[in-house]
């Protein structure tokens, strides 16, 4: 068994991965956060700027900012773009009005400087609303196959049932460990 924590030690060093959860407002970031810390749903309010939570996930400890998604707020969100590996960028499947909005500060946060080595996560959430996008249309709606020189993947979630949270941390795992 200690050789098994040895390898993970050796895989990732001692620090922490740093996450952050992105998206707009109501997609569903918080909630997600929480399920994956306890593991239960617990009740959110909007944020208002971040929360930031250790979640250990198949004995990978990560360090987790969710950040707020109010217009307000995403001018701010480069201000943790530092030493990020990876990006979950949450997106409300059922809110189709704000499918272009969403696409440009994605866009627009890719191609920050201190964002191009980190992966990208995107959870295609809410899947448990009738009339949400299927997450291969919500991959054609953020461009998603325009993107160059980064790994990514789409996952369909629903955070108030935990559906699809374990294929999208898995994933994300395995291509964390590809990548160091």
């Amino acid at each position: 068994m200690g050789n098994f924590f040895s390898i993970f030690r050796n895989l990732f060093g001692s620090r922490e991965m740093r996450i952050l959860i992105l998206g707009l407002d109501g997609a569903g970031k918080t909630t997600i956060l929480y399920k994956l810390q306890v593991g239960e749903v617990v009740m959110t309010i909007p944020t208002i700027g971040f929360n930031v939570e250790q979640v250990v996930y198949k004995n990978i400890k990560f360090q987790v900012w969710d950040l707020g998604g109010q217009t307000s707020i995403r001018p701010y969100w480069r201000c943790y773009y530092s030493n990020t590996d990876a990006v979950i960028y949450v997106v409300d499947s059922a809110d189709k009005d704000r499918m272009g909005i969403s696409k440009q500060e994605l866009i627009s946060m890719l191609e920050e400087e201190e964002l191009k080595t980190a992966l990208l996560l995107v959870l295609a959430n809410k899947q448990d609303i009738e009339g949400a996008l299927k997450p291969s249309e919500v991959a054609e709606t953020l461009g998603l196959n325009n993107l160059r020189n980064r790994t990514y993947q789409i996952c369909k979630t629903s955070a108030v049932k935990g559906e699809g949270l374990t294929e999208a941390m898995d994933w994300l795992v395995n291509a964390l460990q590809n990548v160091k």
